[in-house]
């Protein structure tokens, strides 16, 4: 059985599970520190998580299940839900799976007809079940749960200010900051304060929020990270409302999408119905284009855009920039899968899936020591041979990280019998850090920041290699909606002032 902890539940005990004979309060805020571990050299730029908020469902916990497990793509590492009846604000939350802590059993304790939830994986705080979300807090404004997806930039000067304000933090995520900054606002009301907490921080956020009988939802002022409003129309009386990071999570609650949440938007919903109030107004729209290349599911529509659409138009964007002579257009699944549909039908190449992916080896699965690490790729992909043998392949993937993954495919893909391999990505080289929300490795383990293409194309040892140039990305997720996109992974120009502390020198010593 998962360990959880559970909050707000009388007669329950905080921990369940296979540590409860363990002592549970190891840390000095008061929660014992779980360690997760992943493959070491995952080569995926992973994101921090993925929230969904549903209103006025007599069964919103399992309303809420069913979103976050739509949005499990967005994180695999703790997942939660909180839920409130008007009178109590209960959470019960855990490391795994969606499917692996929310049983029937626990599903059973969360009752309410309001409800967020969260899928993480962290990029602030560290992996372990305090940082797990929602995150509950009892404040000055009366109980609280958030759930956050992004990354704040200033949260250390914020911290520091709140802390000597008399603030007790209980995690080390950046996503209680903000209920602090709720909690010491001078605000009157609770919808004033919190729009005076979001106009303080800085950086990427999409959150959702929920107290005993309201739900709130926000997005920073640039929308970094996408979020969007449904609605469950019900005959019999109110509407259910919803929110989610992704569209997807509507199609399997069967609600209908509505629209965005705007950048700089605070969106309160209450049995009285929604209300909606700007915190910040005037400011660029800098939303994530790497949620179309690879984050959001291709079914998702995100900043107005279909994810499909863009990816197709990736690939046939790529074919025009980089087109080479070849028998076969072969996606690296399944991130590459969609572009390698528009390459192959911009090029009038055959599309074949050459490689299959196992789909049951995740990103929990644990490479027993250093020598075999390069059997994980083994394990996940198998070149189809008879497909491959004597052929020459342009093989299609969404980026390349380290490089490190994409050699050991294009290594498999020959040993396979294929004559040639050419490789072809769907984004521009990745040359800088993303402090936005995204885990991304430092600057100097980014392979295109530190090597030419022909470099690269030689460390991986393909027979050719392209990127999609910026100008012909933007152009394929735009798609005439005018949208305006954070590019600074690709160009290393940040939207917001932010200095990276690890890259910067110590003063000499004089």
């Amino acid at each position: 059985m998962k360990r959880l902890l559970i909050e707000g539940i009388a007669g329950e005990e905080k921990y369940l599970g296979e540590d409860m004979n363990r002592r549970p309060f190891a840390s000095p805020h008061g929660l014992a520190q779980d360690d997760i571990r992943g493959e070491q050299d995952d080569p995926k730029l992973r994101e921090e998580c993925g929230v969904v908020a549903v209103h006025g469902h007599p069964d919103a916990a399992r309303q809420v299940y069913l979103g976050i497990y739509a949005l499990q793509h967005r994180g695999q590492e703790s997942a939660g839900i909180a839920v409130a009846d008007g009178k109590n604000l209960s959470n019960i939350k855990g490391m795994g799976l969606v499917s692996e802590i929310f049983t029937d059993d626990v599903l059973d304790k969360l009752k309410g007809d309001m409800a967020i939830g969260h899928t993480r994986y962290s990029t602030t705080g560290d992996s372990a079940l305090l940082n797990a979300q929602p995150i509950r807090v009892e404040s000055t404004k009366g109980l609280i749960a958030i759930a956050h997806n992004g990354n704040l930039v200033n949260l250390g000067n914020v911290r520091a200010r709140l802390e000597r304000d008399g603030a007790f933090f209980q995690t080390t995520s950046d996503s209680e900051i903000i209920v602090q900054l709720i909690a010491h606002s001078r605000a009157n009301t609770l919808v004033d304060a919190i729009a005076d907490s979001l106009s303080q921080v800085e950086g990427a956020f999409s959150i959702v929020m929920m107290t005993r009988d309201r739900v709130f939802a926000a997005r920073d002022p640039r929308g970094f990270r996408p979020l969007s409003m449904g609605r469950i129309e019900n005959p019999d009386g109110p509407d259910t409302i919803v929110f989610a990071s992704e569209s997807c999570a509507f199609d399997l609650l069967r609600a209908k999408f509505e629209r965005d949440v705007e950048p700089g938007e605070l969106v309160m919903v209450t049995r009285d119905g929604v209300t909606s109030r700007r915190f910040s107004n005037g400011v660029e729209q800098a939303s994530c284009i790497f949620e179309h290349v690879y984050f959001a599911r291709p079914d998702s529509k995100i900043f107005n855009r279909w994810v499909q659409e863009s990816r197709e138009q990736m690939g046939r964007q790529l074919a025009r920039e980089s087109h080479v002579e070849a028998d076969l257009v072969v996606p690296v699944p399944d991130s590459g899968v969609t572009a390698a549909i528009g390459y192959a039908a911009e090029s009038g190449i055959p599309f074949r899936f050459g490689l299959i992916r196992n789909h049951y080896v995740g990103r929990t699965f644990i490479e027993p020591e250093q020598r075999v690490r390069d059997f994980g790729v083994k394990l996940k992909l198998n070149p189809v041979r008879n497909l491959l043998e004597g052929k020459r392949i342009i093989l299609i993937d969404d980026s390349i990280i380290r490089g490190t993954t994409s050699r050991k495919i294009v290594r498999m893909v020959r040993s396979a019998g294929a004559k040639e391999v050419h490789l072809r990505i769907s984004c521009p080289p990745t040359i800088s850090p993303c402090y936005y929300g995204v885990d991304t490795p430092r600057k100097q383990e980014l392979i295109a920041a530190n090597n030419s293409i022909a470099e690269i194309q030689k460390f991986i040892e393909a027979d050719s290699l392209a990127y999609l140039s910026l100008d012909g990305l933007q152009k394929a997720c735009d798609g005439g909606e005018g949208n305006t996109f954070c590019t600074a992974c690709y160009t290393g120009s940040y939207p917001t002032q932010w200095v990276d502390v690890e890259e910067i020198l110590p003063a000499a010593v004089r």
